[in-house]
This record gives C-alpha cells, structure tokens and sequence, in this order.
C-alpha cells in the first residue's frame, strides 16, 4: 500500500469508460471501513453517475470538465440527520446540533474520502479532490437535495485516467513533523524547507506567467486570495448555521 501512495497523481482527464458496479462497490465498501467518531459513521457518500445531475455539480464546481468526463463523482457530507433520526426513534435526547457535532462528522467524512481515494488507486483508477465543494456547498445542497444536518464536506471524482500527469512535488518530511512537541519554524527553517520547491522549474515558469516575485505572492495574490477566503468563510459558516449546526448556546 505504501508504494501505492507515495505514486498518488491528482488526474484531471478521464477516458469514458464506465467502472464496473463490483469495483464501485469495492471501493464504497472500503470507505465505509473507515475511522469514525464513537462508530457513530456520522457522514454520507452521494454517488452521482446521472448525467443530468453531473452537469449540475459541473456547473456547481466552476465547470471543470473532470466533473463530466469522471464516470463516478462522490460528494462527502457530514451527516448527523441520520443518527439523530435514529435517537429520536430509540427513546434517546440528541445534542447534535452545534458546531462541535458539524466538525465531528466532517472528520469522518474526510477520512472516509481519502479511503475511498487509497481504494480507487488500487484498482488502477484515478482520483481528483474538488477543492469547491466547500466554496458551493449552498447549490451543490440544492442539487442533491440534502436535509438538515447534512453539509457538503469535499467530493471526488473517480474515472480510469486519460493522462499521466508528473507527481506534485511535497515539502521534505522535516517540514511537517514535530517530534514530541510543536517546535515552530525560523527564517532558516522556512528558507531551507522552501528551497527546492522554490527552485522548481515549474515554478520559475509561474512566476514568469504571473509577474510575481516569489511563489508565496502567487498564493496570496492570484490563488487564495484574502477577500475570497474571507467571503467563503462566511458562505460557509452560513450553510452550517442553515442545517442546523450551530446551537452553541
């Protein structure tokens, strides 16, 4: 499994040939083998194969073809409408509408996706995560008709792959681990640590293609920008309220 990961591309182009329904249900099985929270399974796996409903998430995720060319689009919910549903109906008090419960059962859907990414690899299949899902998550609510206490938390889409695209580059492992207690970074850490992703060719070109000065300046200035965070943040924050996560009092 580990070379397995250490070959992960994100594909972005998929041929049209369908996934078999065992694979498919190989690959679902094995997510829901996930961790979860007090095997609580507190998420939902949308399976979107209907053309119709995929050009309205097409629409939902800034029109990006993988979403028309991937034969299979799963969109990842938190999803504590089930579970309180089966409170209610056992006799039991639920207090699962606050933000504490939102983050819980977006943790397991997250850990739910990235086995059905591991899953979908495994059968020489190729994945690509939407990054809109949260940006959207009002529409994408609307297109799949989810109720209450049910959030969009990521999507992926999953196809056989019409490209091999060269592996995106990661930072050195030292960047990311802290051994027995977080020990923050110095100039020199940041400049040593950044210094072969800055050295790219890849990124020489983007910084000539954007007119920037360094890498950072094409995050902050042209990717994720300040503003768009900030409105996003609030969009989002708002659908969570909408579905009744935020009893915090």
């Amino acid at each position: 499994m580990i070379p397995l990961i250490n070959n992960h591309r994100s594909i972005r182009k998929f041929t049209d040939k369908i996934i078999p329904n065992n694979f498919l249900n190989e690959i679902l099985t094995a997510g829901a083998k996930a961790s979860t929270t007090g095997n609580m399974q507190v998420y939902s796996m949308v399976v979107t194969t209907q053309k119709d409903i995929k050009e309205k998430l097409w629409e939902a995720h800034f029109k990006q073809n993988m979403v028309l060319e991937a034969p299979v689009t799963i969109t990842f919910c938190a999803d504590f409408n089930r579970f309180t549903k089966w409170c209610y109906a056992r006799k039991a008090d639920p207090g699962y509408d606050n933000f504490l419960s939102f983050f819980t059962a977006a943790i397991d859907a997250l850990l739910v996706a990235q086995n059905i990414a591991l899953a979908a690899e495994s059968k020489n299949m190729g994945i690509c995560y939407m990054g809109t899902t949260t940006y959207m998550a009002e529409k994408i609510i609307e297109i799949l008709s989810l109720p209450k206490l049910v959030v969009p938390v990521t999507t992926l889409v999953i196809g056989y792959p019409a490209e091999s695209p060269d592996m995106t580059d990661r930072l050195p492992l030292e960047a990311v681990i802290h051994n027995e207690v977080y020990r923050d970074y110095t100039n020199d850490d940041i400049n040593r640590l950044y210094k072969d992703k800055e050295s790219l060719e890849l990124t020489a070109r983007l910084l000539e293609k954007n007119n920037k000065e360094t890498l950072a300046q094409i995050f902050t200035d042209n990717r994720y920008k300040r503003h768009d965070n900030v409105f996003f943040s609030k969009a989002y924050l708002k659908i969570i309220e909408m579905q009744g996560f935020m009893n915090n009092k």
